[in-house]
């Protein structure tokens, strides 16, 4: 073990009151944020300001991106900005034989570091990402496409919170058993007791192995990290070979953060991948691996579940967003929240809406009846006006993150009549950056032949108004939806109770989260760490919740040892 820069008193001084605020956060589940969400709060205390974030940023590009890990064999690379430009940077890539034992060899010191010291290094790897939001933002901007605003909070403070809230749940499980020797004493009558003393020790299943998604590198890819580290366990990241650079960031910080606190900074390392190597299938059946994050497509989620069964597997893949449009007391702002929604970041989130189950008789409004061709009418019109500005669009939509999602885009317009047509955006920043508006398409949901395009997963700004026979038939189709197709998330607009309370028991029923009659700031593909689940794990869409107990809680396993009083 290298000496300490970092002891653990410093460490508790400058982070255990943020730990404890977590711990009780995620108990009371109100809003709580450590990071700031503000550009302009950054520049003070160490932190970059955004010049010094974009020339940091900058200064990475078109080089080697040292690490100094074992067993680097040679360099890879070819990540090119959605908005255009390559980014030139080149990773270490790794002889996974060499690599594998040398984050092996530091798990021992680490697990005998203990819960909170182990908490505390991770919330200085935090607070040193935090510092260096303006840079990281630039990262996420030119991996995910997001507009530079959103990878900004999504990919900073957002995904930070994530990360932090991962620590205080992996935190809170390993500290339900006492800490050190507790003293057992049996009484025996007459005779004197049996007496024993015990030791509980957390214990890390072994190396974690972190596999990365092009849209959230960070957002989706800090939980599972946080969570296994902060449990006893080595991490291994491969991130999406198009979404190399801000995992590459977070692990070069986790390694100096290691090393200055006494730790060998091997317990975090990075696998990039050759161009067409696919490394993630021969990674996940090594033994040495024995915990899985992933976020992706369905079909591999199902192959790693089926086929890494030495590990713990963790999968988010993909699902059928559905919203019960029913009654509601607020047209207009019902109108503006799906308009949102639909909207941000070109449809290409998990939690995008997709399916809009509308009555085909119409619904009641506050602004009278409206029927299903107003509705979707209305609608289209909503999202129109929101990305009539081209500048404000660009902020919105961000870049189409790969051609996978424009061509199903395209493809969408022949599916049924359009309600909304997609227009080509030009970002005058990036020109070759490709911007697209949604498209709205109007489905029967009585034929057949519709069920196809409705009852997949169509990633990106495509969206379905689905008409239905009533709110009962769409109630039943929401139901098929979740437990065939999964859903990360569903929404509701309604202002009759009855009906309230019927989708309230599906989504209990089928385990899917529900958000009822959003008019204002708050959408559904939104979530809030500390307070809201995203995903729920009992679902096809998702295994597990980000963040609850039961996602970090068999990432260890709680060794005794027993010795004679």
């Amino acid at each position: 073990m290298a000496t300490a820069q970092l002891t653990t008193d410093r460490l508790a001084e400058k982070h255990r009151s943020t730990l404890d605020r977590a711990l009780d956060t995620i108990r009371t589940r109100a809003y709580w944020s450590p990071y700031p969400e503000h550009p302009k709060a950054y520049g003070e205390d160490g932190s970059l300001d955004a010049a010094a974030g974009l020339a940091a940023h900058q200064a990475v590009l078109n080089g080697r991106f040292e690490l100094d890990q074992p067993g680097t064999d040679g360099w890879t690379g070819g990540e090119v900005s959605p908005y255009g430009p390559a980014l030139g940077v080149e990773y270490p890539h790794a002889d996974l034989d060499v690599l594998l034992p040398a984050m092996r060899a530091g798990m021992g010191a680490w697990r005998d570091a203990g819960p909170e010291t182990r908490a505390l290094v991770c919330l200085e790897i935090l607070g040193r990402i935090s510092a260096r939001t303006h840079e990281f933002a630039h990262a996420v901007m030119h991996t995910s496409g997001q507009a530079f605003m959103m990878a900004f909070q999504a990919g900073g403070p957002h995904a930070q919170d994530r990360g932090l809230e991962a620590v205080a749940y992996a935190y809170e499980e390993q500290t339900r058993t006492p800490a050190g020797r507790a003293a057992w004493s049996k009484p025996q009558g007459k005779r004197d007791p049996l007496e024993l003393s015990k030791e509980f020790t957390p214990v890390g299943r072994g190396i974690a192995l972190v596999i990365g998604c092009n849209t959230f590198p960070t957002w989706n890819g800090y939980p599972g990290l946080f969570a296994s580290l902060a449990t006893g366990n080595a991490v291994l990241v491969k991130p999406h070979p198009r979404a190399v650079l801000p995992l590459a960031l977070t692990v070069r910080v986790a390694r100096e953060v290691l090393a200055e606190a006494g730790f060998d900074p091997n317990l975090v390392a990075l696998a990039a991948e050759r161009p067409g190597e696919g490394i993630a299938k021969a990674l996940a059946v090594r033994p040495e691996i024995r915990i899985i994050d992933y976020t992706g497509s369905t079909a591999f989620g199902d192959w790693l579940e089926a086929n890494a069964r030495q590990a713990q597997v963790y999968t988010e893949k993909a699902g059928v967003n559905t919203v019960v449009i029913d009654s509601t007391d607020d047209y207009k702002g019902m109108l503006s929240n799906l308009a949102f929604s639909l909207s941000l970041y070109s449809g290409q989130m998990c939690t995008t809406p997709q399916n809009l189950l509308i009555p085909r008789d119409g619904i009641t409004t506050d602004q009278g009846p409206k029927s299903y061709d107003e509705v979707v009418t209305d609608l289209a019109t909503a999202v129109g006006g929101l990305l009539g500005d081209d500048a404000r669009a660009n902020a919105l939509l961000g870049a189409l993150v790969n051609p996978d999602v424009k061509a199903r885009l395209e493809a969408a317009a022949d599916l049924g009549e359009v309600a909304l047509a997609s227009r080509e955006i030009t970002n005058p920043d990036f020109p070759e950056a490709v911007v697209r508006t949604p498209v709205m398409v109007k489905l029967d949901g009585s034929k057949p032949d519709a069920e196809a395009a409705y009852f997949s997963e169509c990633f990106g700004p495509v969206s379905f108004a689905v008409s239905v026979d009533s709110t009962t038939d769409a109630l039943d189709l929401l139901r098929r939806t979740v437990r065939e197709k999964g859903a990360m998330t569903v929404g509701a607009y309604t202002t009759s109770p009855e009906v309230e309370r019927a989708v309230e028991e599906v989504c209990l029923e089928e385990s899917a989260q529900l958000s009822l009659n959003l008019t204002g700031g708050v959408y559904v593909n939104q979530t809030a760490a500390f307070s809201d689940f995203h995903g729920s794990g009992g679902n096809p869409a998702a295994n597990a919740a980000l963040c609850d107990g039961a996602f970090v809680a068999n990432r260890f396993r709680v060794v005794e040892v027993r010795r004679q009083a």
